[in-house]
């Protein structure tokens, strides 16, 4: 069974795990120093927190596939959906090593579908890679093209990442 994601910038880590620790009855499955995440049964969502210096709120949205196959379907389901669909294979990112396919719905708001297969032992993979050609990720999904080597990523399109 696929679980929705949730990712959000916060200012004050510290703060923000004890109020989701109580909100969700639970204390964080991953905690790192700028960064944790909730895997909740109830209800079945990946929330992940982080203050890596974007502005506080909702960074994006997302579903975590239990396999290769149910990413695949949901690719199918994302291109259907109209919005330009940008794959990162191998991507390193919150501490995690997954396939990803990002994109947009019709407001703006960053869609992540993604199939973890591994930890990483950092929070991105670093100023060598990025998941797009051109001199910055930019978060205007439909201006990017997909990077053609596998394992070139970061944690997201964006501006100013790697």
């Amino acid at each position: 069974m696929n679980r929705f994601h949730v990712h959000l910038n916060v200012a004050d880590l510290a703060s923000s795990i004890r109020f989701y620790s109580q909100l969700f009855a639970a204390e964080p499955t991953v905690l790192k120093p700028d960064y944790a995440k909730w895997l909740l049964e109830d209800p079945r969502v990946n929330f992940a927190i982080s203050n890596t210096g974007r502005a506080p709120g909702i960074d994006h949205l997302g579903i975590q596939a239990e396999s290769g196959e149910a990413l695949a379907l949901l690719g199918h389901r994302l291109d259907a959906a109209g919005g330009a669909v940008v794959p990162e294979d191998a991507a390193v990112c919150c501490y995690a090593r997954s396939d990803k396919l990002w994109t947009e719905d019709p407001q703006g708001t960053r869609w992540e579908t993604f199939h973890t297969v591994g930890e990483a032992t950092t929070y991105y993979a670093g100023d060598a890679a990025c998941a797009t050609d051109g001199a910055n990720c930019t978060p205007d999904i439909s201006a990017m093209k997909p990077k053609t080597e596998k394992g070139a990523s970061c944690c997201a399109p964006q501006s100013g990442c790697c």
